[in-house]
């Protein structure tokens, strides 16, 4: 491999901030870190240039193998791009950089009692920049939809080095969505240097309903049951057994654990139309069959109740070390089928299968648990989340809701488009990147995957001008 692009790279960044990684297998040849928009351009385009691909990364939380490095290509990491450039309560808009922290937009729009409304489980530690990548969601997601409600505008840099601003600060903007092609591209058309954000006013009041069943399938139809009925709550949530019991012996949320699973609904909005709602949702809730059923009493007993939900993902790990996360979509009217496919499926494997979802638009998380150490154990894991891939097109759903296609779901594209579709993606693709350099290997299958290999001393570093990681 040809070291004229680091040794390019190595005049825009000191040796401090471009490491070569030596030591690990899966590694890329260098990794850039920049602390400017113009240090990412510059990047992109020396990629260009000489035919390296690259890779985005903000905090690494992709569920889908998308922020895998590539080899002899460069990783680009954001974080340090993370300012909030402005901040607009009046005009209910933020602009941020792409590293900037998802809950650090809240948290600077609170005192303007504003939020940003996509609310991933990770929002503590993802970034915005991650969040378009994938058009993220959230428990809240059903009504107030995906990070693509939320964009307006944003600059940045296409894979052939060119900056572009697509959209604005306005929801009325004119012409192709261009913003909403760019959103949720998995980083293959380029990187996203600011992001303008749509931000709304905090809910004057929140009622939250915890329900327990001794099935998933009832709960599955009581979400059913709740849609039907013409409510739209903010948030509709499903956890299994196995989910109860990491997330309370994680956090002490309260929950019953001898629940087969759990049903949250939180309604939020102006005062006296949650009220409203409230009386027509709990009867629903009561006739739903539920063995108990828990409403919130104050914001710290919300919280609580969500704070369970939020950790569910990283609790698991008490019960496995290893798991293999899945995401897809099935119809809401079957919802309850699918649950029930799902543990006919566990037991048919002989594998633990935890649930954990965004049951109000049918985005399932099933978290499959396995012991590394087993000979067969993950291949054996993999066929079982191919099966509920399948399953998730069989009843007219989707592969992925917000975790993308990334590296673990690029077999399953065409049992899902036919060619034409795909090809159609392709050209698409080509026209923002014609040499396929970002993110290269990810969303097509056949595609260029990235390589696990040892990697030994790379040049530029025994002569110093890039450091070891």
């Amino acid at each position: 491999m040809t070291t004229a692009w680091l040794t390019e790279l190595a005049r825009i960044y000191p040796s401090d901030r471009l490491l070569a990684l030596t030591a690990y297998k899966t590694r890329p040849a260098a990794v850039a870190i920049p602390e400017t928009q113009d240090e990412v351009v510059e990047a992109v385009r020396i990629c260009h240039k000489h035919d390296v691909p690259f890779v985005a990364r903000g905090s690494g939380t992709s569920l889908s193998g998308a922020a895998l490095p590539i080899k002899d290509g460069l990783l680009i990491t954001l974080n340090r791009l993370n300012r909030i450039i402005k901040l607009d309560p009046e005009e209910r808009i933020a602009v941020v950089e792409p590293g900037a922290i998802n809950l650090a937009v809240t948290k600077a729009a609170s005192p303007y009692r504003m939020y940003f409304a996509p609310d991933p489980s990770s929002q503590s530690v993802c970034t915005i920049g991650g969040n378009l990548a994938f058009n993220s969601g959230g428990a809240h997601c059903l009504k107030y939809g995906m990070t693509s409600n939320h964009v307006l505008g944003l600059k940045a840099v296409l894979a052939d080095g060119e900056v572009v601003i697509l959209g604005g600060d306005s929801l009325e903007n004119a012409g192709p969505d261009l913003v909403g092609l760019f959103v949720g591209s998995e980083g293959l058309f380029g990187i996203a240097l600011e992001v303008t954000l749509r931000l709304l006013p905090k809910p004057e009041l929140y009622r939250t309903i915890l329900a327990a069943y001794d099935s998933l399938a009832k709960a599955g139809d009581a979400v059913a049951a709740v849609v039907a009925s013409g409510l739209l709550p903010g948030a509709l949530e499903i956890m299994d057994r196995l989910a109860i019991q990491a997330a309370e012996a994680a956090v002490h949320a309260g929950y019953p654990q001898d629940a087969a699973a759990l049903l949250i609904v939180e309604l939020d909005g102006e005062a006296q139309q949650v009220e409203e709602e409230f009386r027509r949702l709990k009867p629903i809730i009561e006739a739903s069959g539920a063995d108990a059923i828990r409403v919130a009493q104050d914001e710290a007993d919300r919280l609580r109740i969500w704070k369970g939900r939020k950790s569910a993902f990283s609790a698991v790990g008490r019960l496995s070390p290893e798991y293999l996360v899945n995401d897809g979509v099935v119809p809401r009217s079957r919802l309850g089928e699918a649950l029930t496919e799902i543990e006919r499926l566990s037991a048919a494997y002989d594998m633990r299968v935890a649930n954990v979802f965004h049951a109000g638009d049918g985005n399932l998380h099933p978290l499959i648990l396995y012991n590394g150490r087993e000979a067969g154990a993950y291949e054996k894991a993999e066929r079982l989340a191919g099966e509920i891939m399948r399953l998730c097109i069989s009843y007219g759903g989707s592969i992925t809701g917000e975790h993308g296609i990334g590296i673990e779901k690029r077999d399953y594209l065409p049992e899902m488009y036919g060619e034409a579709d795909i090809e159609a993606m392709h050209r698409l693709r080509r026209a923002c990147d014609p040499k396929e350099i970002a993110n290269r290997g990810k969303m097509f299958p056949g595609s260029e995957a990235p390589s696990h290999r040892q990697v030994g001393m790379h040049p530029l570093e025994a002569a110093g001008v890039i450091s070891r990681e």
